[in-house]
């Protein structure tokens, strides 16, 4: 199974870009989504853009996301 994060990208590059994954910011490859465009969304899989979604998708998975951690570190606490 492949998870993959919704990123916000920032900063683009030549062949990487830098993105912001819930706050984070790190840099990506970009070989698969070459056409993305700052301000665009786009699924992070082992440090590549894997494809392009749009803003709704990608604020959405984010709410899931938090969920599970959240949900996680509720669990460490106990």
């Amino acid at each position: 199974m492949c998870v993959g994060v919704p990123a916000k990208v920032v900063k683009k590059m030549e062949y990487t870009a830098v993105v912001d994954v819930m706050g984070s910011q790190t840099t990506v490859g970009i070989i698969f989504v070459p056409e993305v465009e700052e301000g665009e969304f786009v699924i992070v899989h082992a440090g590549q853009a894997m494809s392009i979604v749009d803003e709704q998708y990608a604020k959405d998975s984010v709410l899931e996301w938090r969920k599970l951690v959240d949900a996680r570190n509720s669990e460490t606490v106990e």
